[in-house]
C-alpha cells in the first residue's frame, strides 16, 4: 500500500520540555490514524511538528517519499498537508464563505477555479449546515458548526493528508457523532486522516492507533485492539 507519511526518530522540544522523544511511525494513504493519550502526552506537539508550526530538534519527516522536516507550514499546505487546529480558530467576524475561501489562499488562478468550486461542493455535501449558513458570521455558529467550518476550511486547501487536533473537544455527544460521521465520509472520499483525541469514539473508526505517553509511543495496534485493551480503557478512556 502507498505510504504517504514517514516519521523517523522524531524529537521535539516545547520550550524547555522534551515533548516528543524519538517517535517513529508511518501512515498509509487512505487510512485513519489515531493518537490518544492524557493531557501533556505530546499529542498536539506531534501534529504541530508534522505541519511545521513547531520545529523538530532532530529526526526526519517524509511526505510522499520526500523529506519535509521543518518545512514552513505554508509550503506544507501547498504540498498537501493541512491541519484543523485545537479550538477551531475560525475567524468569528467573517462569514462562513469568507472562512472557507481563506483556505484557498494558495490556489487562486484560472486553472484552479473549477477545482475550488468542486471542493466547495464537497464541503457543502459533507456539511450541509454550512451551505445553509454560508452568509452568517462564524461567531454566530454553534460549537459543532464552528468545528465543521474549521474542517471545511482545511478541505479547501485540497489536502492529501489532514491533521485534526481533538475535533470533539467541547462538543456534546450527539454533535461528536455527527463530526465523526463526517470524518468517516471524508476518509471514504480518499482522504488520509491523522487525528489526536481523548475519547473512545476515535478508536472505533481508526485503522491504526497509538497510545502516546510522555512523548513516546507506549502501545500500538488497530483501533479495535486498543479499544479492547483493559489497560487502555482504564487509564486513558475512563473505562
Amino acid at each position: 500500500m502507498d505510504k504517504i507519511l514517514q516519521i523517523s526518530n522524531l524529537h521535539t522540544y516545547y520550550g524547555h520540555i522534551h515533548a516528543i522523544k524519538g517517535i517513529s511511525f508511518s501512515v498509509q494513504a487512505g487510512k485513519i490514524i489515531a493518537f490518544i493519550g492524557t493531557n501533556g502526552a505530546g499529542k498536539s506537539t506531534l501534529l504541530k511538528t508534522i505541519c511545521g508550526l513547531i520545529p523538530s530538534h532532530s529526526g526526519r519527516i517524509e511526505f510522499r517519499g520526500k523529506e519535509v522536516t521543518n518545512f514552513p507550514s505554508e509550503i506544507l499546505v501547498q504540498k498537501g498537508i493541512t491541519m484543523v487546529p485545537e479550538g477551531r480558530q475560525i475567524f468569528t467576524n467573517l462569514t462562513v464563505m469568507d472562512n472557507l475561501m481563506l483556505g484557498t489562499f494558495k490556489r487562486f488562478g484560472g486553472r484552479e477555479k473549477g477545482a475550488i468550486l468542486k471542493d466547495l461542493d464537497l464541503v457543502f455535501r459533507i456539511f450541509p449546515r454550512l451551505n445553509e449558513r454560508r452568509f452568517q458570521k462564524g461567531g454566530t455558529l454553534s460549537g459543532g458548526e464552528q468545528q465543521m467550518l474549521a474542517i471545511g476550511r482545511a478541505l479547501m486547501t485540497n489536502p492529501e493528508l489532514i491533521l485534526m487536533d481533538e475535533p470533539s473537544l467541547g462538543l456534546a455527544p450527539l454533535i461528536i457523532r455527527e463530526v465523526y460521521k463526517a470524518i468517516l465520509q471524508l476518509n471514504q472520499e480518499g482522504l488520509t486522516i491523522l487525528l489526536v483525541e481523548q475519547t473512545r469514539n476515535v478508536l472505533e473508526m481508526a485503522h491504526e492507533a497509538y497510545v502516546l505517553q510522555t512523548g513516546q509511543i507506549a502501545l500500538a495496534g488497530t483501533g479495535r485492539d486498543l479499544l479492547n485493551n483493559t489497560e487502555v480503557n482504564r487509564i486513558y478512556l475512563g473505562g
